[in-house]
């Protein structure tokens, strides 16, 4: 069956509105055209309707894009699926309003930590959500504020910092690709988003151990020569025990 743009938004329920913005985001592929009429296909509805079911069981746009691309392994690749949707969204989404009133962070703020790429909320029936992840991270965010750390380079640093780690966990996500999904026999579709799961909070902990570590000591480096006193050396002293810990709690 062949549709037009008002006949597609139509059929799926949407706003032509948010086709166009699909398409544009490279969601929804181009129509044909015959003239100056765009002709959309059964193909594009399909497509619309899984935007939609991912975008229901939580995913941001960003992540249904990924899912999209990638090549269409067969069923073999639902479980996995499963794995990443369970740890994507927790029990309850907030919207916007919400979560400001929940996190205490103003929604300007919010809006700004969005630009800056530290929150993406997941789209749900074409409202943005947040997730219980976002409001720890909030509320972290406000406590670095109120010890005085202004709020434009806090930004700046921050977004920095999730560029790397997004290049960073694109590398780890190639690297289990390649070296558990695409193990064939070796690793099952069930085994494999097992493995995910397991896998999971051990790699959590050991990039926050990391990272805390690293900071820690390039703290004392920094902080040792100046011969610092009072509470700031006890506490730079304190973490030289290698007592190191993160507690990580998984759903």
């Amino acid at each position: 069956m062949e549709y037009r743009v008002e006949q597609l938004a139509a059929a799926a329920q949407l706003p032509v509105d948010t086709l166009r913005f699909y398409q544009a985001r490279g969601l929804l592929p181009a129509p044909r055209r015959e003239g100056r009429i765009a002709v959309y296909t059964d193909l594009h509805l399909e497509r619309l309707t899984r935007i939609r079911e991912l975008q229901q069981q939580g995913f941001s746009l960003s992540q249904i894009q990924r899912v999209l691309d990638r090549p269409a392994d067969g069923p073999e690749e639902e479980p996995l699926l499963a794995a990443l949707i369970e740890e994507t969204v927790g029990e309850r989404t907030l919207s916007r309003e919400a979560f400001a009133a929940e996190s205490g962070m103003p929604e300007v703020m919010i809006l700004a930590a969005e630009r800056a790429g530290l929150f993406e909320p997941v789209v749900v029936d074409g409202e943005p959500r947040f997730v219980e992840a976002d409001l720890g991270m909030a509320r972290a965010g406000l406590m670095l504020l109120e010890a005085g750390i202004p709020l434009q380079e806090l930004l700046e640093l921050s977004s920095r910092h999730a560029q790397n780690v997004q290049a960073a966990c694109d590398a780890a996500i190639d690297l289990f690709d390649d070296s558990i999904r695409k193990r064939g026999a070796d690793a099952d579709d069930e085994s494999t988003a097992r493995i995910f799961r397991e896998m999971l909070p051990q790699v959590t902990r050991l990039v926050a151990l990391h990272f805390q570590r690293t900071l820690v000591a390039r703290a004392l480096e920094r902080f040792r020569d100046k011969q610092e006193h009072g509470a700031l050396a006890e506490a730079l002293a304190a973490t030289e025990s290698a007592q190191l810990d993160v507690e990580v709690t998984w759903r």
